[in-house]
This record gives C-alpha cells, sequence and structure tokens, in this order.
C-alpha cells in the first residue's frame, strides 16, 4: 500500500489512514482522491483491520479541497472535473458511510470545507480542542458545495449550520463538539491516546455485529417505521446465520446463552472477555 498523499499504519486490527500533503496543508488533490478510493477498497477485504482512524499529517486534518488542482486547472475541462469530482464525492459522501467497518476522524488540526464531509462520512470524530474549522467557501465568493452542504444537513441544527456557513467564520475543537460535528475535544496532548483507545474497544467487538449495527442505523434515516423494523428482523436472522460457523459462536447460543450461564456481564464487558481474562 504506498500511495504519494496517504499514510496506511495497520497496528492491533486498527488501519490510521493519513493524509500525507503537509506543506499543502493535507488539502484534497484529484490523485488524493484517486489513491483514497483504492486504499478503502483494499481494507474493505482485508481481515486484519476492524476499524479505520483517519487523520492528517503536520499541523491540519484536511484543508477541503485543493482548490488549484480540483477547481483552477479543471475549469476548461468539463469531462476531467466530473470525473474527479464524482470520485471525490463517492469516497467522503458514500464509501465511508456505509463502509462495512466502523470509522472515526482523528482531527489534529486545520479542518475546512470538503472535509467536513470526511468528519461527517466517518461514525466517530474526535478532535484537539485547538483544532480549526471552518466553512471559509463564502469568503471566496462559493458555498458549501459537493458533499458539504448535505454534511451539515444531517449533522448540525439549521442555526449553526448557516451561521457558520453564512459567516465563514472559523471555530475551535470546543466548539465543533458543542454543536455536534465531533464526538469529543480533548487536549492536543491527549488526542492519539485518546482516539485510539477507542478504537482498539470497537476492535475488540464482532465484526458482523459492528457492521449490521452501521447498517441498521444508516439505513434506519431513509426507511418508515414499519420498514426499518421489518429490516432490523431480517437483519438479526442474516447475522445468526453469518456468525453460526464462527469459533466464537452467534449472538443467541454464545451471545445471549453465555450470560444467563453467568459467564459476563453484557452490560459492562464484551462478550469473550472474561474467558480471555481467566486464561
Amino acid at each position: 500500500m504506498n500511495y504519494e498523499t496517504l499514510r496506511v499504519d495497520i497496528d492491533n486490527r486498527i488501519a490510521t489512514i493519513t493524509l500525507n500533503r503537509p506543506n499543502k496543508r493535507n488539502c484534497m488533490s484529484p490523485q488524493l482522491h484517486r489513491e483514497m478510493t483504492d486504499l478503502l477498497e483494499k481494507l474493505r477485504y482485508d481481515d486484519n483491520v476492524s476499524v479505520l482512524v483517519f487523520t492528517g499529517a503536520g499541523e491540519a486534518f484536511c484543508a477541503g479541497m485543493d482548490l488549484k488542482e480540483f477547481f483552477f486547472e479543471t475549469k476548461d475541462s468539463p469531462a476531467r472535473f466530473d470525473e474527479i469530482f464524482r470520485t471525490a464525492c463517492e469516497w467522503r459522501g458514500r464509501t465511508l458511510r456505509y463502509y462495512p467497518k466502523t470509522t472515526i476522524a482523528m482531527i489534529n488540526g486545520f479542518c475546512f470545507g470538503g472535509a467536513f464531509s470526511i468528519v461527517e462520512g466517518c461514525d466517530l470524530a474526535v478532535a484537539a480542542n485547538n483544532a480549526t474549522f471552518g466553512l471559509s467557501e463564502v469568503n471566496f465568493k462559493l458555498f458549501p458545495g459537493g458533499t458539504v452542504s448535505k454534511s451539515l444537513a444531517n449533522l448540525l441544527r439549521p442555526r449553526e449550520a448557516l451561521f457558520y456557513a453564512l459567516t465563514g467564520r472559523p471555530f475551535d475543537g470546543t466548539e465543533a463538539a458543542r454543536i455536534g460535528l465531533i464526538n469529543y475535544a480533548v487536549p492536543a496532548s491527549e488526542l492519539r491516546t485518546f482516539t485510539m483507545d477507542i478504537a482498539q474497544e470497537i476492535a475488540q467487538k464482532d465484526l458482523t455485529a459492528l457492521r449490521a449495527t452501521k447498517d441498521g442505523y444508516r439505513y434506519a434515516l431513509e426507511m418508515s417505521w414499519d420498514a426499518s423494523i421489518n429490516y432490523t428482523l431480517a437483519k438479526q436472522v442474516e447475522l445468526k446465520s453469518l456468525q453460526a460457523s464462527m469459533e466464537s459462536g452467534d449472538w443467541v447460543e454464545a451471545g445471549i446463552n453465555d450470560f444467563l450461564k453467568g459467564e459476563y456481564k453484557p452490560g459492562l464487558e464484551t462478550h469473550g472477555q472474561s474467558a480471555q481474562r481467566r486464561s
């Protein structure tokens, strides 16, 4: 997995993906979009990876789109712009949202414009208190286009979304947590440890159950009450079937039955952890 715009490190079932254009504050170029698309496809089928963590090299998470390469250099080539635009929208707007593995944004610095869709597409997000967020599009006579307006609508209340989109004002990680853009804001010195602790906790769970959890939530957003209930009932049957051949057993015969036998407390620990401690 050798890429020019990305770094990938895999450890303890966690793949840390670092946007690696520090001299450009990790803004997203056409090459980065293509490389990210390729990487996500590879990690989708990597059995050694359960959780993906996204961060940025240097002092930035991601400063949004590379305005020169993405917009200016394609202004006379509609076909080239369309190809890049679709690639950029696809991995942030659909691939991340429905990815079969848990995704976490670890926001270490500047996070602007199109980077909001990376944050929104991920399942969870943690930022440094002093990270800087902003929707600066209006400052150069644009608006939050592509996937960004939808990302704002998905996550934020109208007042906050419109305030920051209309003023272009920057805000910090503490404010990002207050308005619901991220889960937590922590001191920069604690960001990696805090985020990786969450990632490791999730990586210990059953991978098929994690995927079903995401599917149940994501698709419920698009369904009626009755459709969602029918979908999750079918999902329970599918999950039991997928887990049946696993050494750890399925959620009924192992998950519930071991609880009834007093072998673990699901409100306090993950199935299998008690056995690991006893061994």
